[in-house]
């Protein structure tokens, strides 16, 4: 996720707060893989064909008085009319409100209210989003005029989308959204995110009108594919065994995870969206350990790649943005090539059946749980701090000093979330989704392989992949919250050091409520510095400059706790470093 808020607030940080597991980290793996494997032998145990069949499950709710309300005209016609104007303010907050990303609507709303908290929606309770798209309802409403004025039949050109092309034109606007979420450093400025928008409803607008409304949804719409899939998962939707999980075909209470079991195939372009979904969400939280730092770093000081590095560097574009973007595009082909291999092991060991393509699209629906799992247990926390800023915003959605519903002086709460909160739900998080996954794949293995003995043999790939990814993810959730950013500690107050390329010096200084600090440097070329503190699971940015090679600043502490000086060298060359703190004085640094 990126950060969410600008400097002087609280921003989505990798390296929040330090919270000491406790037990060994190497433990809670192991237990996590153990109970992974325990629950595919109570499986294999407890479940045979005859419990396989998901439909006997399905409850019908058109008759009863929660049915009647989910289907009325009213319901599905409220949804469109907030979400399409909750749209447009986005826009219009975007381009004509105040540019401080705290101060306006759409970026709280985008990045934490809708993409975070709606897939938890879809996926926990159902799949809302054909009545919540405003695309498809703004296209609708132009249709619904143009009927009005004699038009017989859709507009558009209607064309028919090639067979081949698949799933292709969502998976690259979803990995174009990947990228502008987690990698473009513009995401939380009102006005680009107003811009990115306007070009996907372009790009959305005009895909249904040259292939038709539905043809574009289900095939080039990114989140109309990306929520479908995860209300598969969801309790409230059509029938177990059918696709028929948006409500269309009326609604229905069924298990969780039931429409999840298919006998049917997906496309191989659908299999690879699924994988992307999946792959993202992985990157992202990659991205953020200890770990990866310490190889971007390692990468950076190398004299192999500085040739490359300057290249880029001439180019003026910027080194990081430019590796993540490499590793973005790799996680998915990674993904892709090690599924497909276990895949090819899960035939292998069941002696043949579908081809590897098919098996691929069969146990496909199998890690939307991982990927539910991993949406919950990496984005929880900023959903439940950073989600608190919609309060204040709903009142004054430009930033222009409005308090319309009373509420525009609330503040946040950050602190609500601790990292003890954070491990605990994500380790939870991540082996509940798993034995989902496992339960899933195993129920599909029933259904397709004869006889049963053959379909347990066939799964033991899948586990060992179930197994090992478990293990994987709950690695690098943990590193955010027990590991330890790749710094340098200053122990002097006062000092003329050296900062390599790409090398980060930090320096705390613990104050008193009341207490000021004050630091001045000066280096020959420009270098990054932040003044910051941590306040629970967030971190927030007194100071925040992009680029200097003097400066005079100081910080004053409204409460008692520990203030960082950070200086980070983004260039290619050397630069010495010369700086002086003055503040009260202490025995010793903060550890």
């Amino acid at each position: 996720m990126p950060a969410l808020l600008s400097a002087g607030t609280a921003e989505a940080h990798a390296f929040g707060a330090r919270y000491d597991l406790p037990l060994p980290l190497e433990l809670y793996l192991v237990s996590a893989g153990a109970a992974v494997a325990l629950s595919f032998v109570i499986m294999a145990m407890a479940f045979d064909r005859r419990d396989v069949n998901a439909r006997r499950y399905w409850r019908d709710l058109s008759g009863t008085a929660a049915g009647r309300v989910l289907g009325h005209r009213a319901v599905s016609f409220s949804l469109r009319l907030v979400s399409t104007g909750l749209f447009v303010l986005v826009l219009l907050a975007g381009f004509w409100g105040d540019q401080d990303p705290v101060q306006n609507f759409g970026p709280t709303f985008i990045w934490i209210i809708w993409w975070v908290g709606f897939a938890y929606i879809a996926s926990l309770v159902g799949n809302i989003w054909p009545f919540c798209n405003p695309w498809a309802n703004i296209f609708d409403a132009i249709s619904w005029a143009l009927r009005r004025c004699g038009l017989e039949r859709e507009p558009g050109l209607n064309l028919a989308i090639p067979r081949w092309v698949g799933a292709w034109p969502a998976i690259f606007l979803f990995m174009a959204f990947a990228w502008y979420e987690l990698i473009a450093e513009n995401a939380k400025e009102p006005a680009s995110l107003a811009t990115a928008i306007a070009i996907y409803s372009a790009i959305t607008w005009v895909g249904m009108t040259v292939f038709g409304r539905d043809a574009w949804l289900v095939r080039g719409e990114a989140f109309t594919l990306a929520f479908t899939v995860l209300g598969r998962f969801a309790p409230l939707g059509g029938r177990a065994d059918s696709d028929a999980d948006t409500g269309s075909g009326g609604w229905g209470l069924r298990p969780y995870a039931s429409a999840l079991i298919t006998t049917e195939p997906c496309r191989l372009t659908m299999t690879l969206f699924i994988i992307v979904m999946l792959s993202t969400v992985t990157f992202d939280g990659f991205k953020e350990t200890p770990f990866w730092a310490d190889r971007l770093q390692d990468i950076a000081l190398s004299p192999f790649f500085h040739p490359l590095i300057r290249l880029i560097h001439n180019l003026g574009l910027d080194y990081f943005s430019v590796l993540h973007t490499i590793m973005l595009l790799l996680f998915p082909v990674v993904f892709a090539l090690v599924y497909l291999l276990f895949c090819w092991l899960t035939r292998l060991a069941a002696g043949g059946g579908p081809s590897v393509t098919d098996t691929a699209g069969l146990f496909i629906y199998s890690i939307v749980p991982i990927a539910i799992a991993y949406h919950l247990a990496h984005y929880l926390s900023y959903l439940l701090t950073a989600g608190q800023g919609i309060i204040p915003l709903a009142s004054d959605p430009f930033g222009i000093g409005r308090d319309l519903f009373g509420t525009a002086d609330y503040k946040p709460d950050i602190g609500i979330v601790g990292a003890r909160f954070v491990w605990n739900s994500a380790a939870i998080a991540i082996v509940a989704g798993h034995v989902f996954a496992v339960g899933v794949a195993h129920f599909v293995a029933l259904k397709i392989y004869e006889p049963a003995r053959r379909a347990l043999r066939s799964q033991v790939p899948m586990l060992v992949l179930m197994v090992g990814y478990t293990m994987v993810s709950l690695w690098i959730l943990s590193q955010p919250i027990v590991g330890a950013p790749s710094l340098i500690n200053l122990d002097l107050r006062s000092d003329r050091i050296s900062l390599a390329s790409f090398e980060f010096r930090e320096l705390c200084v613990p104050l008193k409520k009341g207490q000021s600090m004050k630091v001045d440097f000066r280096t020959e070329q420009p270098v990054e510095f932040d003044i910051h503190y941590h306040d629970g699971f967030a971190v927030r940015f007194p100071v925040k400059v992009g680029g200097a090679t003097e400066l005079s600043s100081g910080v004053t502490a409204d409460a008692d706790r520990a203030y960082c000086m950070m200086w980070f060298n983004r260039g290619l060359r050397e630069t010495p470093l010369q700086y002086d703190v003055k503040g009260p004085p202490e025995k010793k640094p903060l550890p």
